[in-house]
């Protein structure tokens, strides 16, 4: 008997998705990712959970409809991560006709099946906070309801209740090689040590990295992908209002401009094929050109290159249908021929349909592991157990029992851990008892939470991923949170799994309590 019944490559958010599926069906899971959760495409996509505007513009009403299903799914178990927001399209002279915008509106909003989010609208910007950053004649706006989502949380979060359903989470687990008979047999290097697992199916959601390992792990022949490149990039906030633009630039590509880390603008996308090591993605200079110029055809604060603050850039493998620039497919496929292991790969795609992905992706491993029914769209993902409607009231609850936190403070906690926040700060009554303190917000409390609970190992983690306090902390708070956590890796001296050596049950986070 294997050791388990799925092993999954991969940690980004379609291996997590897949993780927590199969696990919450009864399957034993283990998930190999030789670095960090989500630290390659999945923390850097659009942020957007939505209905895809530019799909409805190619009449892919089905494709629409569907995403627009899943963003209320995602509505209703992480309302703590995905976050209701208005869209604002400003009409520009040059641009889509205003008759154009507003019939286009329209059928968005009755392609969802629950009318949860306020309708389409159109605005007097000269007489409205959402034309207090435009240039002017820009006078009208047309405004619409999506969701926006801290990316890399939503895979970190993903992961945990795969964890709590029983998935093995291994990061900075390399599996470097994988032998395909009745079951599969894989070398991996597990922080350091050389051990082996046996699965009875795998799971290749490599992302980028999809082609190079099954040649060179699996020794699979590889599908047939495109590799492309996302860019974004990160200005000083630009605008007050709590709102999404969204820009017609003048070559037809839709510019989005949203509120990011409380004091910064992020501004994207640039997509275009890619040749390279998709370890080191970087945004080439006319890109960052291409994105200032586009936001500053709108915007009256003129953006140049060196008021970037950080870039945002990622790879993935996709199908591409037609030519180049049009519709990118996620890639699924299952091979099973007689007396091998199943093997799935799974790449590419977009956030809002990620937990669908994986569901039809498990789904068609029924046929050769006994598994439950279809679940993930009802449950809750950890610390969204509660209504989106109530978002506000929690934040308030929140600063009633810890009155040691700031409006901007709560909003922030309570958006990345719902209601496990109670898990970080305790019975707490001043920030003295959070410890250490690393910047303005992040605390030790914290630090040990995301240590413990969410496989972070490193500032990087902490700091780019789990939070988005990077822009505000100084270098040597930085160098403190590294002091901080060498020492606390240190001292919970953690143990590497034996998996097969016994107990095949997979186990969920491997560091131990750390104190102080």
């Amino acid at each position: 008997m294997a050791d388990y019944d799925l092993a999954i490559i991969g940690g980004g958010l379609n291996g997590v998705s897949l993780a927590r599926d199969a696990a919450g069906r009864g399957l034993r899971v283990i998930l190999l990712e030789q670095g960090d959760l989500g630290h390659a495409a999945s923390s850097a996509t659009s942020r957007l959970v939505h209905g895809d505007l530019a799909a409805l513009e190619r009449r892919s009403l089905l494709r629409v409809r569907r995403s627009l299903s899943e963003r209320d799914i995602w509505l209703g178990i992480a309302p703590h991560l995905v976050r209701p927001i208005r869209f604002a399209i400003p009409a520009h002279a040059n641009e889509r006709p205003h008759w154009q915008l507003r019939t286009g509106l329209w059928f968005y909003d009755r392609l969802a099946a629950r009318r949860r989010l306020p309708s389409a609208t159109t605005l007097d910007v000269t007489h409205h906070p959402i034309g207090d950053a435009l240039k002017r004649p820009i006078g009208t706006a047309f405004e619409y309801s999506d969701c926006v989502v801290d990316d890399c949380r939503l895979v970190v979060v993903t992961a945990l209740d795969a964890a709590e359903r029983g998935a093995a989470i291994r990061t900075g687990a390399r599996c470097i090689r994988a032998d395909r008979d009745r079951i599969w047999r894989l070398a991996i290097i597990d922080r350091g040590h050389r051990r082996i697992v046996t699965a009875g199916a795998l799971a290749n959601a490599t992302g980028a990295w999809s082609v190079s390992t099954a040649e060179t792990v699996l020794r699979q022949p590889p599908l047939r992908v495109t590799a492309r490149q996302v860019n974004q990039i990160v200005v000083p906030k630009l605008f007050d209002v709590d709102a999404v633009y969204v820009f017609q630039n003048s070559d037809g590509r839709l510019i989005f401009a949203q509120p990011y880390a409380g004091d910064f603008t992020l501004i994207g996308t640039v997509a275009h094929g890619f040749n390279g090591d998709p370890a080191v993605v970087t945004m080439p200079a006319a890109d960052v050109t291409y994105l200032c110029k586009a936001a500053n055809r709108y915007f009256r604060s003129d953006i140049q290159p060196a008021d970037v603050v950080k870039t945002v850039s990622g790879a993935n493998m996709m199908v591409l249908h037609g030519h180049e620039g049009e519709r990118l497919e996620s890639v699924m496929n299952l091979q099973a021929s007689r007396g091998k292991a199943p093997l799935l790969t799974l790449c590419g795609g977009d956030v809002t349909t990620a937990r669908h992905r994986a569901e039809q992706a498990i789904s068609g491993l029924a046929r050769f592991f006994p598994m439950s029914p279809r679940w993930t769209a009802g449950a809750p993902l950890p610390g969204g157990d509660f209504d989106a409607e109530r978002f506000e009231d929690v934040v308030d609850d929140s600063r009633e029992r810890w009155r040691f936190l700031g409006e901007a403070e709560a909003r922030r906690l309570v958006g990345a851990y719902g209601t496990r926040l109670v898990e970080i700060l305790g019975a707490a009554r001043s920030r003295a008892e959070l410890g250490q303190a690393f910047g303005p917000q992040l605390t030790a409390a914290e630090v040990r939470y995301l240590m413990t609970k969410e496989w972070a190992r490193f500032p990087e983690d902490v700091l780019w991923r789990r939070t988005k306090l990077g822009l505000s902390v100084s270098a040597a708070d930085r160098d403190a949170l590294a002091a901080f956590m060498a020492a606390a890796t240190s001292a919970a001296s953690p143990s590497v799994p034996r998996d097969g050596d016994g107990d095949s049950r997979p186990r969920a986070v491997e560091l131990q309590s750390i104190g102080g």
